[in-house]
């Protein structure tokens, strides 16, 4: 390394022509990536009035002027890129440029290996500080790599980049030539969201605990989401692309990164892209660190981090679980193969999630839960391990489940209007039972409001919820663990078995005159269920029906559990609750005493008559 004296590193900053003219033809050069690209000399190369150079240039992520879909520049260069996103989408798909497939934490291997090689480097940095030291800012990926093996670095000193942390200095020595950039870096608007979307991040919030490690990307669905993580705790980050909204995150101190097991304290990305605002508050930020996409996308050092949660942003899922992501414009990724780093990392993680987002509904009215996804683009391969996917009207669990129990937990989750014909599709195609019931009228009266969690005196966590078609093999494994005395309380009868015809009948229900409770752990097991149920809309007084496992009696769930159904009766200006009781049934007596109730039991009829 040539040691500067003070400004004598000046004597190497020449006009962008300079650069070009030192172009011989057949080169290959590497250009920095994304919002770092070096924009002011890769815009004199495009406007230079040289013509069949045939330059070969490289980029990991375009996003700026490299991309181009204009006949004339083909003559100059011809761009090679791992990224088939955004505008990079209609160059590669006009074959005006490249599209090299490959995973990113395999990328840099590729240049060690020199299977790649490059004979100059452009690449974007900062002032050097008064040591020689200039960081590469917000673009960490094998640009240091680059500049070891090629002969012709040249550096564009940019004074809005911010100086960052991590793997990113280098020193004003290692460069040929600088250039003074003429414009900022690439800055992009944050992403507006709408109702749909704040209610799929509020459905996927629910289900990211404390001390989560998370990693996500750019969109409406994480703007959204953000703003229902800040009253999180000790989250950690893990990203490959750090946005304004994770900075929301850590601004608002529900990130901590203290329980993280790779750069604990510290947000972990390698690249940012945002608003002038994310570049100024990155600026000497040491709460970041830049590594580069071996670090960051290696699935070994994702599942280090415990609880690591991969939010992803899915296109088209269908009745199988199989899921499209998304292409072009919005995609940030070269790929697939990017979602299925994170995700194995989040199934290799202690206590780790993988989540796939997306809205019912596309922008043209039309469904995203389909019968076959196969005919759509971008195909997740992995879809056998998919465990969860939500849109603004739930989650479904498919984990451990069958193709129809999948397909009535996605069936759920589709847009009310839309499951009616899924439910015939399905039914035609023998994906659920021929006879599968369904209430239309139902889909847009499911009450997903009284949706709560309680954590009783024992550790044991439940979420209460309404009943849902979807419900019908874990109520029919519920009936199954009950004793025939539990059976026998709560039927009057001794019933022995609950097949698909009865059970179907039982979770299907009409909202307007029903509603069904349950309580449900966190592994999907249904534990307890009250109802109340109504022959005539305009009944004062329903009956009432409860049921609790009973390793989970003397709990306080039966008592929380018929408190929300008088809650939700007193809502519907009902007066009370009518049942028939066994005069031995003495556990449900006592607990229906430990209620503000006024109840009238007649013995001599079996009956229970409850007033509000």
């Amino acid at each position: 390394m040539k040691t500067f004296h003070g400004n004598e590193w000046k004597k190497r900053l020449v006009e962008p022509d300079e650069v070009i003219k030192r172009l011989a033809p057949g080169m290959t050069i590497f250009i920095g990536t994304g919002v770092s690209e070096p924009l002011t000399l890769f815009r004199h190369l495009k406007e230079s009035h040289y013509a069949n150079i045939d330059l070969e240039v490289f980029q990991l992520v375009s996003l700026g002027h490299a991309i181009s879909v204009q006949e004339n520049h083909s003559s100059i260069y011809r761009l090679k890129t791992f990224f088939s996103g955004w505008d990079a989408d209609e160059a590669i798909t006009k074959g005006l440029a490249d599209f090299i497939p490959s995973r990113y934490r395999q990328i840099p291997e590729l240049f060690r290996s020199k299977q790649i090689t490059v004979d100059a480097v452009f690449i974007q940095i900062t002032p050097p500080n008064e040591a020689g030291f200039c960081s590469l800012g917000v673009c960490v990926d094998v640009g240091r790599l680059a500049m070891q093996q090629a002969s012709f670095v040249v550096g564009e000193i940019n004074p809005w980049m911010p100086r960052t942390f991590g793997d990113t200095f280098v020193h004003i020595s290692d460069f040929d030539l600088l250039v003074e950039a003429q414009e900022p870096p690439i800055y992009f608007e944050r992403w507006k969201f709408d109702a749909v979307y704040d209610k799929i991040a509020e459905n996927v919030s629910s289900m990211i605990e404390d001390q989560s490690c998370i990693g996500f990307s750019i969109g409406p669905l994480y703007e959204a989401l953000s703003k229902h993580l800040v009253h999180k705790k000790d989250l950690g980050i893990h990203t490959p692309f750090f946005f304004d909204n994770m900075m929301d995150l850590v601004k608002s101190g529900a990130v901590t990164n203290q329980y993280k097991i790779n750069y604990q304290g510290k947000s972990l990305t390698s690249y940012a892209i945002g608003t002038p605002e994310l570049m100024a508050w990155l600026d000497n930020n040491p709460l970041l660190e830049f590594q580069s996409v071996d670090k960051v996308f290696n699935p070994v050092h994702i599942s280090a981090n415990p609880k690591f949660t991969a939010v992803l942003a899915a296109r088209k899922v269908d009745l199988y679980g199989r899921i499209a992501l998304h292409t072009g414009r919005g995609n940030v990724g070269s790929g697939p193969g990017e979602v299925v780093d994170f995700f194995n990392g989040a199934l290799l993680s202690e206590g780790g999630a993988a989540i796939f987002a997306l809205p019912s509904r596309n922008r043209q009215g039309e469904s995203n839960i389909v019968l076959s996804a196969v005919q759509y683009p971008n195909q997740f391969s992995l879809w056998e391990s998919v465990s969860t996917i939500v849109t603004e009207y739930g989650i479904a669990d498919v984990r451990g489940r069958t193709v129809r129990e999948r397909a009535q937990a996605l069936i759920d989750i589709a847009h009310p209007d839309d499951r009616p014909k899924l439910v015939e599709d399905a039914r035609n195609q023998r994906i659920i039972y021929s006879d599968q019931i369904y209430i239309k009228e139902s889909a847009h009266l499911y009450p997903s409001g009284i949706k709560t969690k309680k954590t009783f005196s024992n550790g044991l966590e439940v979420c209460f919820r309404a009943i849902k078609p979807s419900d019908e093999e874990n109520m029919r494994r519920l009936f199954y663990r009950f004793s025939d005395e539990s059976v026998y309380y709560r039927y009057f009868s001794r019933i022995k078995a609950m097949p698909h015809a009865t059970m179907q009948e039982y979770v299907n229900i009409d909202y307007k005159k029903t509603l069904s409770i349950v309580a449900e752990l966190k592994n999907g097991k249904l534990i307890a269920e009250a109802r109340f149920a109504s022959l005539e809309i305009h009944e004062t007084h329903p009956e009432i029906a409860i049921v609790v496992d009973e390793h989970y009696q003397n709990s306080g769930i039966a008592t929380y559990i018929l408190t929300m159904l008088m809650q939700q009766a007193k809502k519907r200006k009902l007066k009370g609750f009518k049942g028939d009781i066994l005069p031995d049934n003495k556990k449900i007596i006592n607990v229906l005493k430990k209620i503000d109730w006024k109840l009238k039991v007649n013995l001599a009829k079996d009956s229970i008559i409850i007033d509000f």
